[in-house]
């Protein structure tokens, strides 16, 4: 296969890593494009609860070398955390699995699309949580929410962040998301051109521009806005709203773990070559070739027993042989980044089937890797390699998921490799230092000796709302929920 195409949110890592590197100023952003406007009020910022506190949402530092916390997860998913935001025509609606929805709409706006190119009335109610204080400050956040949002709503995360300096970055969008695509509805996008001269927002990732200066995010806090058609009395409901922080040192290698007591297990996972859809559905990131997060991510949903129904299906083609991994496509698919690639809409896409739960987060080693598939949960991974640094995998490439389902007794990866040529073909094996540090090296070299970004251990978490008590063990150990 040969090389893919660089992505977009790698251009412009690579852009401001190079400047940082060279003690240049990034070039000014483009003017901040504005979100539409819900009001902010200046009470909508709750206290901020202690760290791991029952009120204040989970909270979850990966330990870094030295014992210092480099990744930070927090999220809000119970009754208790929803009541600790500041809700503006929001309610929370309680049971088994709780979620904020629209109890009474508090404004409208006329929002236009800027993919279909109309213009639709909107009725509205927010909620912003508390801010949350980073337990080491940051210097890239990702957001991620799990939710269900029919036709005739969609929701809106924003964050705002507060810099070591006290200086307060603007309310960034940092996705604009509804489940499906029906007529009338907005596309799914996130949004370009947002920057404050100290930090931007490339497709679903904040980062300070010069990490070099030392300045970084000290806290931030999240916005939730609910859409629905005016007097229609629909509601989005939100799950699991959250955010991983990350203080990832710059590295073009990282220190070999040693394989553990994962080392000999393989969870059966479901194969899907993304190489077999090639050419169909070009309107969605040019097919198959570009559709490894997509894939990957149906794979994992189809491991816990999920599928999509005959009814999800009925527009694609029925010559194409698994018809899921189409729809996983359309469904993931960022109509402003044009493609298949935006994490934190890959969890939310996963969110969307019965009693799944999903996060975008960073892990610090194969070793923890290991202890979430002794728990039997399957990691899926973001990397980016020359051909020759990954032995086996026949190709290179800027940017690229897999799913870890395992390991061998001697402790090599054991990985659903969705660029392969046949489902089949998928399972590879992958030797565990090349494996680990194309995975976590936060900077690497191209072809022609450029320095470029990595990761540094970007994944994706999918697993039940209701986990065994192995699977709760596992999550905790990495203060994870």
């Amino acid at each position: 296969m040969t090389s893919r195409p660089t992505p977009r949110r790698t251009v412009l890592a690579a852009a401001l890593g190079a400047a940082a590197a060279g003690g240049v100023t990034a070039a000014p952003a483009l003017a901040f494009a504005a979100s539409p406007p819900p009001p902010s009020p200046s009470s909508s910022s709750g206290p901020a609860g202690p760290a791991g506190s029952p009120s204040a949402g989970s909270s979850s530092p990966a330990a870094a070398p030295g014992g210092r916390p480099a990744v930070d997860d927090r999220a809000w998913t119970t009754a208790a955390d929803w009541r600790q935001g500041s809700a503006h025509g929001t309610r929370v609606r309680t049971g088994e699995r709780p979620g904020l929805t629209v109890a009474r709409p508090v404004g409208t706006l006329d929002y236009t699309d800027p993919h279909t190119r109309t213009t639709t009335a909107w009725e509205y109610a927010t909620w912003t949580s508390p801010v949350h204080r980073l337990p080491v400050p940051a210097s890239e956040v990702i957001a991620s929410w799990n939710a269900h949002a029919p036709a005739g709503t969609w929701l809106q995360v924003e964050l705002r962040g507060t810099y070591t300096d006290r200086a307060t970055t603007p309310w960034y969008v940092m996705g604009r998301w509804t489940a499906g695509d029906a007529t009338g509805d907005i596309r799914r996008t996130s949004v370009d051109g947002q920057g404050d001269g100290k930090s931007s927002v490339s497709t679903d990732t904040l980062a300070v521009d010069n990490p070099a200066t030392g300045l970084r995010l000290a806290s931030y806090e999240l916005r939730l806005t609910l859409y629905r058609r005016p007097g229609s009395g629909l509601t989005p409901t939100v799950w699991r709203l959250g955010a991983m922080g990350s203080d990832v040192p710059d590295r073009f290698t990282v220190p070999a773990s040693v394989p553990g007591s994962g080392a000999g297990r393989e969870l059966k996972v479901p194969r899907f070559s993304q190489e077999i859809h090639k050419g169909r559905y070009p309107e969605y990131d040019n097919g198959g070739e570009a559709w490894c997060s997509p894939t990957s991510s149906q794979m994992v949903i189809e491991y816990w027993g999920r599928r999509a129904t005959p009814e999800d299906l009925a527009w694609v083609d029925p010559a194409f042989e698994d018809p899921q991994v189409c729809h996983a496509a359309r469904y993931t698919y960022d109509y402003q980044y044009k493609g298949c690639g935006n994490w934190p809409f890959n969890a939310a896409y996963a969110a969307t089937y019965r009693e799944l739960q999903a996060l975008v987060t960073r892990l610090g080693s194969l070793n923890d890797v290991e202890r979430l598939v002794r728990a039997k949960i399957p990691v899926i991974t973001s990397q980016s390699f020359l051909a020759g640094e990954l032995d086996g995998a026949g190709y290179g490439t800027a940017g690229h998921l897999m799913c870890l389902i395992g390991f061998t007794r001697d402790g090599d990866v054991v990985a659903n490799d969705p660029a392969s040529p046949t489902d089949a073909a998928v399972r590879r094996v992958y030797k565990r230092r090349q494996f680990e540090n194309i995975w976590l090296r936060t900077k690497r070299y191209n072809a022609q000796g450029q320095v470029r970004s990595g990761t540094g251990g970007v994944c994706y978490l999918y697993f039940p709302v209701d986990p065994a008590p192995e699977q709760v063990r596992a999550l905790k150990e990495l203060r994870l929920r």
